[in-house]
């Protein structure tokens, strides 16, 4: 039984891809996603909303910006029924506005996370964690945050060997 769970939000659709916007079919932090799965053995679990943001790039940015602004909590499609039995969870995004998209403050808010490590990785195209890390200890205090890893979205295709040394150095492998 997988003790790992990989908590991912991820959109496909028109995206940056370098510095061009362009629409992929799998986004790029599924892809990572799957990475990761590919590396240990975990339980995945997509982050979707209910409502989701536009296709269009532009569009999703302002709509996320407003959730941002607002502190919204989207509500989810579905939610795992427990964590309990996982001592890792992997929480993998994309950087919205200098963090993560209020669809995974919505997931964090739903849980008890003390005791448990959580692993962030977040995927952009130059703007690192951003305040993600800050924000995940403040909303899961009980939590032991591991080193984080900023992963460029559009090189995630070749992400596989900085995926594997990190989560060497976070004592998963």
């Amino acid at each position: 039984m997988a003790k790992i769970l990989v908590a991912f939000f991820s959109r496909n659709d028109e995206n940056y891809v370098g510095y061009n916007k362009k629409f992929i079919e799998v986004g790029h932090t599924e892809v990572a996603a799957n990475k990761i799965r590919e590396l240990v053995d975990a339980n995945l679990f997509k982050i979707t909303m209910k409502k989701p943001y536009s296709e269009k790039y532009d569009v999703c940015m302002a709509e996320s910006r407003a959730d941002l602004d607002a502190d919204a909590r989207p509500e989810l499609v579905s939610m795992p029924v427990s964590i309990d039995r996982y001592d890792t969870i992997i929480l993998a995004y994309p950087n919205y506005w200098g963090t993560m998209p209020m669809a995974v403050f919505t997931f964090l808010e739903a849980f008890d996370f003390s005791g448990k490590t959580i692993l962030p990785l977040c995927t952009n195209e130059g703007s690192d964690m951003g305040k993600s890390e800050e924000h995940i200890k403040k909303l899961c205090p009980g939590a032991k945050l591991g080193t984080g890893l900023p992963l460029c979205g559009s090189g995630v295709e070749a992400s596989k060997p900085f995926i594997e040394n990190w989560l060497r150095e976070n004592g998963v492998i």
